[in-house]
């Protein structure tokens, strides 16, 4: 038979997930109680049972504590890109207090190198600040007035989890150089002659028992390696051949990453510790990229909700028009950098920043945004008045739009506040029914999926404490070429949108993951892409900022008598069957109610396989969905018949 196999893009992702924001001490004491039950159900609790650890068994045994997720690097925020990112942090760190303007970064099969060209790890503390916990130099505000790592952590948690780890630091004629293996001295050397530039190399290779069959994927790390020279202009990052340099910072930072065009030339904005680069595009929601000392605050904090309170009450005192808030944002894209002083974030891998001030001795976050942006946005608009007038147009636009559906909008949220938490569509997790907040929400997940069986095959099986399901009725609207007066006229969009709580942006997003969980078959695929043009069309900040994720299940299952193999492709079936040994049992899915919820179990637990969907500078949204989506169903069947992929059963 023949099959159509759409064809995929592979795009940037994001670096890094957060995680709990605990740091130990040099040896830390974890108190174990054996559950040891005598006939009169008695806990034995004696000396034995203090154990006390070393700091890189610690860090071994909780690793999420420090970096997040593990995962083998098929994932941008797999914790192998946490161990790069904490070693190029310090390299960066250096260039900001002015030492060493390129760095070089080298991977091969795994094996991870970076050397800079700053001042080099003062050579008696060598040792120390690659295996001491809370040892470095940035508690020291003099020498790091505004660097991105302040707890001494980064490097002994790479050190700890490789199972190769060199440092080496060149300054002033003299090197020296220690090496570990897991956290272990393996060679420490004494100081010897050096005639390379000062500066500082690392070498490690993560250790395969905590990262089991790991791979780093070059599109992650570019990925990474571009924020850092858009948030250092004039950095030089050089990697496995390839260049990387910024002229322009953060306006370079939005050209590679809006997918519309710009409404008007972005606004560069450049001051003391802050720079902004921003503009509005012809879109649905809000755009912002933010950062704290050169570190991507993907999470946000109290300056990115200094700056969007301050720009819009700007914008709005320019005009001396009474406009809506949310006109004026509509459409923005939007970047700030900032550098402060000792900066406080919410979790060890600083996703979040939870700072107030911007040091010991400085104004507030908030003032100092505002203040910034009252003198320098006011003065721009005035001296650029076509780019105000542009501004304007947009403004009044989204007012005009907000208006038009104003009785809809009112009706439709009255409607879901009534039926969102307790309708047949949302089986919420507990989570969010027992109104818990803080950095658990990251591990929250709404699974959108189609049919009664579905639905309920995956609702039996979820994780009740965190996973959610929401249950769509046959194919949804195709909403291509419509304004978001459709969300609320439409009941399920309006449903879903209020159940992920998107209406105003997301600051207030219900779940970090929005799994799209649909069959593998023609229906599925178009049940997919008819949710993807609701997201890309009307809120396609959900998907910019990785939110957005297909679930992958199997196509088959193997077995004999002994063992069960589930296959997620035609190769790993042919596998499979090599392994199990002559006459396995085959079984087709075609639906995913054909998968009982303990087989289903295996599929949304620990080992999920998730697709993020995925946006590239080059895949403009409105051509994309205007191709895919539109009315020009003559082109798409002379695309398709281009494209096709035969397979033959």
């Amino acid at each position: 038979m023949v099959r159509i196999r759409p064809q995929t893009t592979q795009a940037q992702k994001d670096i890094y997930q957060a995680s709990l924001n605990i740091i130990p001490s040099i040896f830390v004491s974890l108190y174990s109680m054996q559950e040891v039950f005598n006939n009169n159900n008695q806990v034995s609790y004696e000396d034995s049972n203090i154990i006390t650890l070393e700091w890189q068994e610690h860090i071994r045994r909780r690793p999420g504590m420090y970096i997040g997720k593990l995962g083998d690097g098929s994932a941008s925020d797999d914790g192998i890109y946490v161990l790069l990112k904490e070693v190029l942090d310090n390299s960066i760190d250096e260039y900001m207090m002015g030492y060493g303007k390129t760095i070089e970064v080298k991977i091969n099969e795994g094996f991870v190198s970076v050397r800079d060209y700053g001042r080099g790890v003062p050579l008696g503390k060598v040792l120390d600040v690659s295996s001491k916990m809370n040892t470095g130099a940035k508690y020291d505000s003099k020498a790091f007035k505004k660097s991105v790592g302040l707890n001494g952590v980064g490097i002994k948690a790479v050190n700890a989890l490789s199972s190769y780890f060199r440092i080496q630091s060149h300054r002033e004629g003299q090197t020296k150089v220690v090496e570990f293996c897991r956290g272990v001295i393996s060679d420490d050397q004494p100081l010897a002659h050096s005639s390379e530039t000062n500066g500082t190399c690392i070498e490690f290779m993560p250790d395969i028992q905590i990262f089991p069959g790991y791979a780093y994927q070059d599109s992650y790390v570019e990925a990474l390696l571009k924020n850092y020279v858009f948030l250092n202009s004039g950095l030089v990052i050089l990697f496995n051949g390839k260049r990387f340099h910024s002229r322009n910072g953060l306006v370079d930072l939005l050209n590679e990453n809006m997918t519309s065009d710009p409404l008007y030339p972005i606004v560069h904005l450049m001051g003391e510790d802050i720079e902004i680069a921003l503009t509005h595009g012809n879109q649905y929601g809000e755009e912002y990229y933010s950062f704290v000392n050169g570190q991507h605050t993907s999470q946000g904090g109290t300056h990115q909700t200094a700056f969007r309170e301050t720009l819009t009450r700007v914008i709005k005192e320019y005009f001396n028009k009474n406009h809506d808030y949310a006109d004026i944002r509509m459409g923005i894209i939007a970047a700030i950098s900032i550098k402060i002083e000792e900066p406080v974030f919410e979790s060890q891998t600083k996703t979040k920043l939870g700072s107030k001030d911007m040091g010991p001795d400085g104004p507030t976050v908030a003032k100092f945004i505002n203040d910034f942006l009252k003198k320098e946005l006011d003065n721009f608009l005035h001296k650029h008045p076509e780019t105000s007038d542009i501004l304007l147009r947009k403004i009044t636009d989204s007012e005009k739009e907000r208006k038009a559906i104003a009785g809809v909008t009112k009706l439709a949220r009255e409607r879901a506040k009534k039926a969102n938490l307790h309708n047949k569509k949302l089986r919420d997790c507990r989570f969010h029914l027992n109104d818990n907040k803080g950095d658990q929400l990251e591990n929250t997940s709404l699974f959108i999926t189609e049919g009664d069986s579905a639905s309920g095959s995956i609702t039996k099986s979820r994780d009740v404490n965190y996973q959610a399901v929401f249950s769509l009725r046959g194919k949804p609207l195709n909403s291509f070429g419509m304004t978001k007066k459709i969300v609320y006229e439409n009941e399920e969009f309006n449903l879903l949108q209020s159940a992920l709580n998107i209406e105003d942006g997301l600051e207030d997003l219900r779940y970090n993951k929005i799994i799209v969980a649909t069959d593998a078959d023609v229906d599925g695929m178009h049940i997919r892409l008819l949710l993807m043009t609701f997201f890309l069309q009307f809120f396609p900040d959900l998907v910019k900022k990785g939110h957005v994720y297909i679930l992958q299940t199997p196509l088959f299952r193997v077995r004999n008598k002994k063992d069960v193999r589930y296959c997620y492709s035609e190769q790993e079936r042919m596998e499979a069957i090599q392994e199990l040994g002559p006459n396995p049992e085959i079984t087709r899915f075609k639906g995913l109610g054909e998968i009982s919820p303990d087989e289903f179990r295996h599929f949304i637990g620990k080992d999920i396989r998730l697709d993020r969907v995925n946006l590239r500078k080059e895949d403009v949204v409105k051509e994309l969905l205007e191709f895919y989506m539109g009315k020009n169903t003559s082109e798409r069947q002379v695309f398709i018949i281009d494209n096709l992929v035969v397979e033959e059963d």
